[in-house]
Formats: C-alpha cells, structure tokens, sequence
C-alpha cells in the first residue's frame, strides 16, 4: 500500500477487496508459507530481517512482534516524568512524550515492526500524533475503553458507534485498521442483549468503512471460545493475555476453538505486567543486561505457538525496540539451559506480581 493518505471512498473499495479474499482463504495458519512470500512483502513497513505472521482471518501480516500502546515505566525513559499509566501528560512534559513516542515508532517502523495496538484514548491519541504524515506505515488497532463495553452508558449499538465516530474525530482519524472492543475482563459477564449490541456496531462500522476488521479484548476464556465459534466474521481477532509462562492446556484449550475459526491473537503482558524483570527498566540498572535477555527469551517462547499471532508488550525505548527485534532474529526453540532459566524467571513473575495483577494466574494454562 503507497505511503499517502487514503480516503474513506479508497478504503471501502480496499475493504471490499480485502473481503473477498478472505471469503476465498486457505484456513487458519500463522506462520508463512512459501506461497506467501509474495504478499507479505506488501505488508506495511516490509523489512526482509524481520518475520511476519498472519493475522487469522484478517489475512493481514504482522510482525513477529507488534507494539502495545502501554508505557508503562516511561518514566524510566523520559527523566523527570510523572507519567507512568496509559494517561498522556499535561504541561511541559508534552513536548517530551510527544517525542519519545514519536522516537519509538520510527524505531519500529525502521525494524518492520508494523501494527500498533492502542486500547485507551490517551493511547489512541498519543499514536494518531506519532503516526501524523505516515499512517500507511502501521495498522492501527483501536479502542477508546473509557467509552465502550466495560461502562454500563456505553453498551448499545448506539452508544458504541457515537464513541467511534468521537474517537476518530477527535484523534484526526478517517479509519482504523482493527476496531477491537474493550469488554469486560470476564467477558461472559455480558448479557446476550449486550453482546447481540455488539454484533451489531462492529458490522456497522465495518460495512461504513471506519474500520476494516473487529474483534474484542478480554481475558475470559470460556467466552473466547463461545463468541468467536457464534460470530467468527464478527470477532476476527482476540486480544487476550499469554505470558513467558503461560501453556497451553492438553484438552479443551480455547486455542483449539482459535484454530477451528481462524482468529488472530495478539497477546498482552507477556512480561507479566514487567513482573518477569528484577530492575527498573531504567538503561543503567544493574540488571539491565538479565532482564534484555528475559524479554527475548519470552518473546521466543511465546511465537513457539503457531496460534499466537504476536507478543505486544509496551516498548519504552529504542533500545527495548531493538532487544524485542533481536529476539525474532534469535533461534526459535530454546535449549535446555534456556528453558530453565525462563522457567526460573516465570516462577520469579507470579511471586512478585502485584496484588490488582493475581488474575493473571489464571492465565498460566490456556
């Protein structure tokens, strides 16, 4: 796709295209095949270093590892910061943000690194800011979770569509790449009522052009399986947690329903929430080099599941840019000393997470 700005009518046309292709699909595989090699180099920000899985149904191709819109830790980045959460921040600090952020996208870019997820309006516009003048170089994922199904004013067709149509105004946006809904983290805490609602926006807004795939954020398995195996048009991609020691389940895993239906994954806090790391994630801590060599030992181990399309943990820095996309590089299989030692880290990541962060044991087996 040409790096210039696309309007609402092309982006139809492209859409409608794109749907046809994938009604005419080969089924679910992540990994390319040598057929492939053809359309990954068409993805956005194709680098030959880097590898590219396919997004489920999507037929999109994304990075090995893609971006996640958290910065947590910034502060470690930008000296003096306050800002630590999903929040942008206020006065002279801006500028500063602003540039890092900015600084770690064109790092990406520069690696083949190609999708953003942003769940947050902070998110959503710090990212729209970082992309202005290059938004063909990276899909961009979309949730404003502030105005969607977690809040009770927010689960109509109705109210969901007028958050979009906020949204996409406010950040200077004419569409995004995948409209993934923010629902409960126990999903199936959604009355059928609320789900059928959500049906219906996600189609709605995809037949309008404002986004060319959907799916949902939740860390509910038993609902994973149930909406994507009921609307598996619907729910193309699933953003859910799988972290450097979580495994999949001999029986009844939800990605056995993953396959079955085709869906894309992308898997958040695969550093468990940074609790994987003994330092700061400050460039000078002293545990700096140990814990770049936990994160590339997770992002092998975590891409070692053809059913998880990519990793997206939050990247502070360039250098965190460079550590994860040393990892995609590295050898996929750990060997024998290496899987100790993650498995040693993983133990050391359920002891120290925090206390508002104990449900992501739940996430050990999957």
């Amino acid at each position: 796709m040409a790096d210039q700005h696309m309007t609402r009518r092309e982006f139809v046309q492209t859409s409608a295209m794109a749907a046809a292709a994938l009604a005419a699909g080969g089924g679910f595989h992540t990994i390319a095949q040598a057929e492939d090699a053809a359309e990954i180099k068409k993805t956005r920000s194709y680098n030959a270093d880097m590898e590219y899985r396919r997004l489920g149904r999507t037929n999109m191709w994304v990075s090995a590892v893609c971006m996640g819109g958290h910065w947590k830790r910034i502060d470690k980045a930008i000296k003096g910061s306050e800002n630590s959460g999903y929040t942008q921040p206020k006065g002279d600090e801006q500028s500063r943000f602003d540039q890092n952020r900015s600084d770690v996208v064109s790092r990406c870019i520069e690696h083949g690194i190609n999708l953003i997820d942003a769940c947050t309006g902070g998110e959503v516009m710090a990212y729209a800011k970082a992309l202005k003048g290059r938004r063909e170089k990276m899909f961009l994922n979309y949730s404003w979770f502030e105005k969607e199904m977690r809040y009770p004013d927010w689960r109509t067709t109705a109210k969901l569509l007028q958050s979009l149509d906020e949204g996409l105004k406010e950040a200077g946006l004419e569409y995004v790449d995948l409209w993934r809904v923010t629902c409960h983290e126990k999903g199936g805490n959604h009355t059928d009522a609320e789900l059928e609602n959500l049906v219906k926006a996600l189609e709605s807004a995809r037949k309008a052009g404002k986004c060319r795939f959907t799916g949902v954020s939740t860390h509910d398995r038993p609902w994973i399986k149930r909406i994507i195996e009921t609307h598996p048009d619907i729910f193309q991609v699933m953003v859910t947690p799988y972290t450097a020691d979580s495994k999949v389940l001999p029986k009844d895993s939800v990605f056995e329903a993953v396959k079955k239906c085709d869906t894309g994954v992308l898997g958040i806090k695969p550093f468990g929430s940074n609790s994987l790391f003994k330092g700061s994630s400050a460039l000078d801590d002293p545990n700096a080099a140990e814990d770049d060599k936990r994160a590339r030992l997770a992002i092998r181990y975590i891409l070692c599941n053809p059913a998880i399309t990519a990793p997206i943990p939050g990247l502070i820095n360039n250098h965190q840019v460079d550590n994860v996309v040393a990892a995609v590089k590295e050898s996929r299989q750990l060997d024998r000393t290496e899987k100790a030692e993650l498995d040693q880290a993983g133990k050391e990541m359920w002891a120290r997470l925090p206390d508002d962060y104990q449900w992501l044991k739940e996430w050990r087996q999957v």
